[in-house]
């Protein structure tokens, strides 16, 4: 009975599989590529907020709201606004690799957010003493900030890492492919239960590897356990 039921998921196995190539392959660049951004950008609005080392009101006001409003973009509507984008990017709009830009773009402000206030958790008494014995801003950042909040970082890591499953999903708009979109196409569109229940599962699966191996680094970096 079980062989009956599970019967179309086995045969479509390769399929499966390609699709969790294509899931891995948008995430690994996007992260990428969010991190390579999201965390300078993150550490500005930190530097420039009021009060902070290097405070700028006015420029903060102005990355703040801008980040503010990519935030409030839902990633749908960001997928399609992004379309000359994308082509200008990488020569087309469609397939696996132009999903990565607005994966990534939809991730940044999100990144930049959560390093912000990562960094605000760090013990001001620690950047004092630093100041004290005459440390420079960017000596403060790298030796200090980025040190005291790696926990921190690695968290927002996995936080991003399992938003991009969820993101990743509608890829099959613009023919990018991925589990997510494998299970709509198949559950959804085909109503084979039995290939989205399967689908879904191996989603939950996954999740769990990112969140337990996030938790995992977490807990060596963090200084308090």
């Amino acid at each position: 009975m079980l062989t009956d039921f599970f019967g179309p998921t086995i045969e479509l196995w390769p399929e499966i599989l390609h699709a969790l190539g294509q899931t891995g392959y948008m995430m690994m660049f996007a992260m990428g590529i969010a991190a390579l951004a999201g965390i300078p950008l993150g550490t500005l609005l930190y530097l420039i907020r009021p009060g902070s080392l290097a405070q700028q009101p006015r420029l903060y006001a102005v990355l703040d709201t801008a980040v503010n409003i990519l935030r409030s973009f839902p990633f749908l509507i960001l997928l399609i606004v992004l379309i000359p984008i994308t082509r200008f990017i990488v020569g087309t709009a469609i397939g696996t690799t132009a999903v990565i830009v607005p994966l990534a773009i939809s991730a940044i402000p999100d990144f930049a957010r959560l390093i912000e206030q990562t960094l605000l958790e760090v013990n001001r008494g620690v950047i004092q003493a630093a100041e004290a014995m005459g440390a420079s801003t960017f000596q403060i950042v790298t030796k200090v900030l980025y040190r005291e909040a790696r926990s921190g970082i690695v968290s927002t890591c996995t936080i991003i890492s399992i938003n991009f499953l969820s993101f990743s999903t509608v890829a099959g708009l613009v023919g990018g492919g991925g589990i997510g979109d494998f299970a709509i196409r198949y559950g959804y569109y085909r109503y084979q239960l039995d290939v989205m229940a399967f689908t879904v599962a191996l989603i939950v699966i996954i999740v769990q590897i990112i969140q337990s191996t996030g938790n995992y680094l977490v807990r060596r970096l963090d200084k308090r356990h």
